[in-house]
């Protein structure tokens, strides 16, 4: 299958490339196409020729984003309509990867595919708009949404845990503190490259979320990214109000992976996604 992939030196990136390396993919980072220039990307579609396309390419910076909102609408929506407005003149099939925080967080069970987008920050806006106009132009587009990525040659939160828990001369048993009243389902970019590859090859359309099972809150993230890196540092649970940002996240955002399963897919647990990740890390 020729597949055009943007995106593909994001941390996402990295993993689609591997995953469907035995497509006849054309890869493409931000440097050799960047979405918010239309007619690039109408001329990259062209010399490609894709049967598929999958935009993993974003602004993910959610804080940035609430600073920067012109560029995060540039990137995330108006670049989001130029690749799909483009695949629609070519006739190829189009994934766009999107997010949990298209959400308020004001549900207490998994977010279903037909809950109504009410985003709380503009991240989670440019994405909710993103979605809702793709599907309005292109009908038999793939949303794929999942939620707090990590894996490896970026930066994610295991990384910044291990680094922070690591100890120093000057403080041999650290000491973490992090949010514990804002659960979601960490995933890891692996299996959710494998994932997309999977409805990639399926044809897949519609809204699909896709993330390893599970949830919990950061602070329990952290702590079993410690217990099972036996390093010496203590994890402190305290709450979103002492430690502000400058945008809202969801206190929860877990979303439901039934849509997934419908197509027979399946993905690990989180713990047992960031075990892999943390042995594939030494």
């Amino acid at each position: 299958m020729r597949i055009t992939l943007f995106g593909a030196s994001g941390l996402l990136g990295k993993d689609l490339v591997q995953a469907l390396c035995e497509e006849q993919l054309t890869s493409l980072s931000s440097r050799d196409a960047d979405i918010r220039d239309q007619k690039r990307i109408e001329q990259v579609i062209r010399d490609s020729r894709p049967e598929s396309i999958i935009l993993s390419a974003a602004y993910t910076d959610v804080d940035g984003c609430e600073k920067n909102r012109d560029l995060a609408f540039a990137v995330n929506h108006q670049g989001a309509i130029n690749v799909a407005s483009a695949a629609h003149v070519a006739g190829a099939r189009l994934i766009f990867l999107s997010s949990d925080y298209v959400f308020d967080g004001a549900k207490e069970t998994p977010y279903e595919i037909s809950d109504r987008r009410h985003p709380i920050n503009v991240y989670g806006e440019t994405k909710a708009r993103a979605e809702a106009q793709l599907l309005e132009l292109f009908p038999d587009v793939c949303i794929v949404r999942t939620s707090w990525l990590f894996g490896h040659g970026g930066k994610c939160f295991p990384a910044t845990i291990l680094m922070l828990a690591t100890p120093k001369p000057e403080k041999p048993t650290p000491e973490l503190s992090v949010v514990n009243d804002q659960r979601g389902s960490p995933t890891f970019t692996r299996d959710l490259a494998s994932a997309v590859a999977q409805l990639c090859k399926q044809g897949a359309q519609g809204i699909i979320h896709a993330t390893n099972s599970g949830g919990c809150t950061w602070y329990e993230f952290a702590r079993e990214i410690v217990r099972l890196s036996r390093l010496p540092a203590t994890v402190k649970p305290v709450t979103t109000a002492e430690f502000p940002r400058p945008a809202t996240r969801p206190a929860y955002s877990v979303l439901s992976p039934d849509s997934l399963h419908d197509l027979g897919i399946q993905m690990p647990s989180w713990q047992d996604a960031l075990e892999r990740y943390l042995a594939s890390s030494r």
